[in-house]
């Protein structure tokens, strides 16, 4: 018989590649796992792995699968999230994306005051690129994104909710310090240290430049924006990110930023579904996020 369990145990060794491995994520025994992928195998008329030792790797059938099981799987979890949850009162998992810098420098005081304001509320926090998000949220996998980047799905309903400045800085001790201005020339000379591709900061930096990054004759690419901070202060090039990440390093002289006449304003904005309904925990979750957007309301940066 074909269960959501014997689904949800396939997917997990799908993903894991390891019996074992799928076992300790699902809280079975190794055997329970064995017996269940077994069962399926048998009902599907086939193998759906390759077997290289304790190794399995999905096999043509099983590639065919996955992507079906999952989209089975979120389904059902949709509709009990939507069971488990009451649609007036704040309550339930809220699922809620964002790009790297707001992750990691807006949204955990955030929804720290989210939780205390609705504490039957339980949120996970899902922090990557502007494109990853943006794709989760089509996906179904996020309720809310929050980007800094322009959004390309048209499935999403993208508002504004903040401004935001990048800078360009290199390290205290670069020439470009003190300097009144920093012509274009000198800006593609330089080697430039820049987040990866489908990230919003590196979308309006490449903007603003009126080029690729790629273009660019010295850059190193990194994924993180505290390795590219780390990097500038090291003297190993130049960046551009947003002043959010920035206040620290500029605060304590880590870091110095440098005039130019390149165009850095950016819209963060919050995406969601158009076709999906909102319930209480979603509508609550913007209406905090407006609240931020108001006069003499400003959620200060999370160091």
């Amino acid at each position: 018989m074909l269960t959501l369990r014997r689904l949800e145990i396939f997917v997990q060794v799908a993903e894991c590649g390891h019996v074992t491995t799928a076992a300790q994520r699902i809280g079975l025994t190794q055997a329970a796992v064995s017996m269940a992928l077994t069962q399926l195998e048998e009902y599907h008329g086939s193998a759906l792995f390759h077997r290289s030792g304790r190794t399995l790797h999905l096999n043509e059938k099983g590639r065919m699968l996955l992507p079906r099981a999952r989209e089975i799987l979120r389904q059902v979890e949709e509709m009990r999230r939507m069971l488990d949850t009451s649609w007036d009162e704040p309550v339930g998992q809220l699922r809620i994306g964002a790009s790297t810098t707001i992750g990691n420098y807006l949204l955990p005081l955030l929804m720290g005051e989210f939780t205390r304001r609705y504490p039957q509320a339980e949120v996970q926090l899902h922090v990557g690129n502007t494109e990853m998000i943006a794709r989760d949220v089509v996906a179904g996998e996020l309720d809310i994104g929050l980007i800094e980047g322009p959004c390309h799905a048209p499935e999403l309903e993208c508002t504004f909710w903040r401004d935001d400045e990048l800078l360009v800085v290199c390290a205290p001790q670069h020439p470009w310090t003190g300097m009144e201005m920093v012509g274009r020339d000198e800006l593609l000379a330089e080697t430039w240290i820049i987040r990866e591709p489908g990230s919003g900061t590196r979308e309006v930096f490449e903007s603003a430049m009126g080029l690729a990054a790629t273009e660019l004759e010295h850059r190193l690419e990194l994924g993180h924006t505290e390795a590219i901070k780390k990097a500038v202060q090291a003297g190993l090039g130049v960046s551009c990110l947003s002043r959010l990440a920035l206040e620290t390093e500029l605060e304590l002289g880590r870091v110095a930023a440098v005039n130019t006449d390149l165009a850095l304003q950016r819209d963060l904005s919050i995406i969601t579904s158009c076709s999906r309904e909102q319930g209480a925990l979603v509508r609550a979750c913007l209406e905090m996020l407006e609240e931020q957007n108001q006069p003499g309301e400003n959620l200060e940066p999370f160091f």
